[in-house]
């Protein structure tokens, strides 16, 4: 006996998609499709009973810009991204432009890649260096959270989506991104984002930031070279990379789950020094 036929909505606003969402609670959403395929990796893929794609809800479609930030569209695919140039922060531009193809990157959405949680996709990393703001909406209200906080599954509601992404816009002197690749399989292993700020040469703001299968930052670590003159010493940029090798000791001793959902890394070792040679390799471009 044939299966039956997937039924696919096409609202074009929020109230006809939280509407069929009521009506049909087990709906999958649908933006770029590109996981949904990806993930059965059979020539005819097999779609869910029900599907709400957001193609034509336009308001998820657009981009806007202030003096302070960029606005995006959970819709808008990741090349339009890329294309909009200086517009967007280079962390962001440097981490999209290593996601998968072309072809993929005109598919892609920047909503679907951040919503994809297991492991996290690559823009989870430069929206939480950049603490960039999420807009998350349910059929009776918005709310906005920080991106650190956007990291697994529970970070949405019963029956809401990601809206808007608002992306800071600071400048930023110098930016170092790579995407690890796993040891042995060449797939993605995660990726890891340097940022520093300087004024007049003296250092102001270092970000380093991990994502994978979870995610890193050591808030209390950007503070330390504050105030540091350009070029580094090289004394405080050994200070810096031992402060990270204590930071990251102290996550493999909680088995690296620095939040709830994310599951524990499966080669912790792996990572560690993954990500203690990028930031040597990084910190050493801005010292003497």
């Amino acid at each position: 006996m044939a299966e039956p036929l997937s039924q696919v909505f096409f609202p074009m606003n929020f109230q006809e998609l939280f509407s069929a969402w009521n009506r049909f609670p087990d709906a999958v959403i649908y933006a770029g499709g590109t996981e949904l395929i990806r993930s059965q990796r059979k020539r005819i893929p097999k779609l869910p009973k029900n599907i709400i794609s957001l193609g034509k809800l336009d308001e998820l479609h657009k981009i806007s810009r202030t003096e302070r930030y960029v606005e995006l569209g959970a819709m808008v695919k990741l090349s339009q991204i890329i294309n909009l140039g200086k517009i967007v922060p280079e962390a962001l531009t440097k981490c999209l432009e290593c996601i998968a193809g072309p072809q993929i990157r005109n598919l892609a959405t920047i909503g679907g890649n951040l919503c994809n949680f297991s492991p996290l996709l690559d823009t989870c990393n430069p929206m939480v260096a950049l603490d960039a703001q999420f807009e998350l909406r349910t059929a009776h209200s918005a709310r906005w959270v920080p991106s650190s906080r956007f990291t697994s599954p529970s970070a949405l509601g019963d029956r809401e989506i990601l809206a808007r992404i608002r992306v800071p816009l600071e400048p930023w002197d110098f930016t170092y991104y790579h995407k690890l690749r796993t040891a042995g399989i060449n797939e993605a292993g995660g990726g890891i984002l340097f940022l520093m700020r300087n004024d007049k040469n003296i250092l102001t703001h270092i970000r380093v930031t991990y994502s994978g299968k979870t995610i890193f930052r050591d808030k209390n670590g950007e503070t330390m070279l504050a105030g540091k003159h350009l070029p580094l010493d090289r004394r405080d940029a050994a200070a810096f990379l031992e402060s990270w090798t204590n930071y990251l000791s102290v996550q493999e001793n909680s088995e690296y789950e620095l939040y709830p959902g994310f599951g524990v890394c499966q080669n912790p070792d792996l990572i560690k020094a993954q990500i203690i040679n990028f930031i040597n390799s990084a910190i050493m471009r801005i010292s003497d």
